[in-house]
């Protein structure tokens, strides 16, 4: 993943732990797109400021995910639960074609509703 997109994933799950400055120089940065001048004058600090306060801020989204994982939990969840929804996919056209069977019908549609509500 692209830097720019795993500092804007780390803050959605940890920007809250950062300070509101810090947060908002980031967002700033790495959402909104603004240059270090933009963000410099929006806030009333100098470029420099700006790039050291991303930096501290960027260190310490990589050390809490480091330490707390849960963007990469997030990740592992979601591919499984895509698994699992291909999974679900593949047995209910197996039962269509072979079992026609109302029981692992009703377990399919159980499992996709699920799947599905947990991936929203």
């Amino acid at each position: 993943m692209a830097k720019n997109l795993e500092i804007s994933f780390l803050l959605d799950f940890y920007g809250s732990m950062l300070t509101e400055k810090q947060r908002n120089v980031v967002e700033y940065y790495y959402n909104d797109d603004l240059s270090l001048a933009e963000i410099a004058a929006h806030v009333g600090i100098t470029r420099q400021g700006v790039r050291d306060s991303i930096k501290r801020a960027e260190a310490q989204l990589f050390d809490m995910e480091q330490r707390l994982g849960l963007a990469r939990r997030f990740r592992e969840m979601k591919a499984g639960l895509e698994q699992i929804h291909l999974a679900a996919v593949y047995i209910e056209e197996y039962n269509q074609l072979t079992l026609r069977s109302p029981e692992v019908e009703q377990n399919v549609q159980c499992i996709l509703q699920i799947a599905q509500s947990l991936c929203d």
